[in-house]
């Protein structure tokens, strides 16, 4: 059925509340259509689109389609008579509770087990609570730092990562089939409560992640007995960190952390920022007012389901400078290479791992302490299938993992990335060179030094509606069709194509497979170590560019960022 009719089918069939949403855009051709041209997606990261009503949009009947799919998958995959079950939890934006209750509700009905979370809690969070609770799956009710107007349903399967791209595409074929408003069933919230199919998490599991965490200090005498002395400021931009984090702090040593009050509580409208994303400098002017007042040398923020993080670090003259996820990421796998290496605890079989997208010094680091470096797809859910692999095997040992969109994570506990962990880490990182005469800045000025310049650039280029999402797959066929011969006055040596999963030579024509899941991703290989990569976001409309580049000095690094820019505007028009 077309746009139009699919409009009438939920004006005839939708809630009195919807239904006057829908009047409410009556006559309005363009905005009906980018409601009902299509079914929000649902991809291995599971939904993300603008709150309202419309098959297009997140809203109780789109996350019921999607729980129910779920709810058929797990009854088809797994043995009859398993008692399946499924954790629950929500972050600070509109209508998160209200999609968090619906999905357990609908999978209480079809005779699966909900732990819910009492409040908002962080997505590495909910990823453990996975397997403390023994769970067959989870969802986070989230759309990470994206606007206020988005919310987002990420799944999650049995070993806490999340859905694997086979189970996905089952999820997704029962979504299909699965009628949104006769479809589906439901019970009454309360009476599952009180039968027992739906169960209120308590404090226990919070208890319970927080001595993970922990358990992944570095260095845990010297911030009991130095933590007061590093002042830093701390901003949860209105989300599910502000407990988990302030209280890891607290347990740990770090008890001079100043908060910014205007983003301390829960507010999914995220009144003080434009977007509430640790990766833009816009959203920390409050806290640097703070930090100024108080003199820190450091700020922190996490993302509202607390996955991410962001910081500031003060220089010379008394600016604040962000530092890059993958600049964070660099200074980590160093502090926690090196300080193992200094205990003599650095594993013969330890490796770190990264994403495609990700800063290649961290090779240069791995070779440099004889530590394995494993590459995988954008997506941490990759970086947790390596972990589970090393797991099965019992081959490796996993120290540390990252992706250049600012989420990390050390420890096996969760399969996602964690700013909670991530926060602590930084801050006993920062305490670490404090009392050494140092500050990151100067760490990171050594890090080029002793491994070269490394400077990557990313370009997100926002095309929405369906004229975007047109023009994003054209880009991405000319440029599968007819590569660059040179980026940024490099020449391109190879062509990476991980949807048809083959490495083909420039000069040669030699191709090679390539052994990682397909995606829609063209990775070019450029002279001199530097890199070149392209593909569409897979959770905004956005077309991503990644530069992967390569000085001898930061004057030459500049210089080739600078010409990656202008290629840049050629490529996307």
């Amino acid at each position: 059925m077309d746009y139009m009719q699919e409009y009438q089918n939920w004006l005839d069939h939708a809630d009195a509340a919807t239904v006057q949403e829908l009047e409410a855009i009556r006559g309005d051709e363009e905005e009906i259509r980018d409601r009902f041209y299509r079914t929000l997606e649902f991809g291995t990261a599971g939904l993300r689109g603008v709150i309202g009503a419309g098959p297009n949009r997140m809203n109780t009947y789109v996350v019921g389609q999607a729980t129910q799919g779920l709810a058929n998958q797990l009854l088809r995959t797994n043995p009859k008579g398993t008692a399946c079950s499924v954790a629950i939890a929500y972050d600070s934006r509109h209508k998160s509770d209200v999609f968090a209750r619906e999905a357990a509700m609908i999978l209480a009905a079809n005779g699966i087990k909900a732990y819910l979370f009492r409040e908002l809690k962080p997505v590495p969070e909910l990823s453990f609570a996975v397997r403390y609770k023994k769970a067959t799956a989870g969802i986070a009710v989230t759309a990470s730092h994206n606007p206020a107007k988005y919310n987002g349903y990420k799944v999650y399967g049995a070993d806490g990562a999340q859905l694997n791209p086979e189970l996905a595409d089952i999820v997704l074929e029962e979504i299909n089939q699965t009628d949104m408003f006769t479809g589906i069933k439901r019970c009454d919230f309360e009476q599952a409560v009180q039968n027992g199919m739906i169960e209120w998490m308590g404090d226990e599991v919070e208890d319970a992640y927080l001595d993970c965490v922990q358990a992944q200090c570095i260095n845990p005498e010297l911030a009991k007995e130095k933590g007061h002395t590093l002042k830093f400021v701390y901003t949860p931009f209105h989300g599910a960190g502000n407990k988990p984090v302030r209280k890891i702090l607290k347990r740990i040593g770090f008890d001079n952390v100043v908060v910014v009050k205007e983003q301390e509580k829960p507010d999914g409208d995220f009144p003080t920022v434009a977007s509430p994303n640790p990766e833009n400098k816009e959203g920390f002017t409050l806290a640097i007012g703070y930090a100024r007042d108080c003199g820190a040398d450091l700020i922190v923020g996490t993302d509202p389901d607390s996955d991410r993080v962001g910081i500031l670090v003060r220089d010379q003259q008394g600016e604040y400078i962000p530092f890059t996820g993958n600049q964070v990421g660099a200074l980590l796998t160093e502090y926690i290479l090196s300080s193992l290496k200094e205990r003599g605890q650095l594993p013969r079989d330890g490796y770190v791992v990264k994403t495609i997208v990700t800063t290649n010094i961290i090779q240069a680091i791995c070779d440099y302490y004889g530590v394995e470096m494993k590459e995988v797809l954008t997506g941490f859910k990759f970086i947790g299938e390596k972990i589970k692999e090393s797991e099965e095997t019992g081959k490796g040992t996993y120290l540390f993992g990252f992706e250049e969109s600012y989420g990390y994570l050390k420890g096996t506990y969760a399969r996602d990335k964690d700013a909670v962990v991530a926060t602590m880490l930084i801050a006993e990182m920062a305490l670490y060179y404090q009392e050494k005469g140092s500050s990151l800045l100067e760490q990171l000025e050594k890090l080029y030094q002793k491994y070269g310049y490394y400077r990557e650039q990313v370009e997100s280029v926002t095309m929405e509606g369906i004229e975007g999402l047109d023009k994003i797959r054209a880009i991405m066929e000319a440029i599968r069709k007819n590569p660059p011969k040179s980026v940024a006055g490099k020449k391109v040596l190879a062509v990476r194509d991980y949807q048809t999963s083959i490495r083909t030579e420039v000069d040669t024509g030699k191709t090679e497979k390539i052994l990682l899941p397909v995606s829609n991703v063209i990775y070019l290989e450029l002279e001199d170590q530097n890199n070149f990569i392209i593909r569409p976001s897979g959770t905004e409309p956005k077309i991503k560019l990644y530069c992967l580049l390569k000085g001898r000095t930061p004057e030459e690094a500049e210089q080739l960022a600078n010409l990656v820019r202008k290629d840049i505007k050629q490529m996307i028009g």
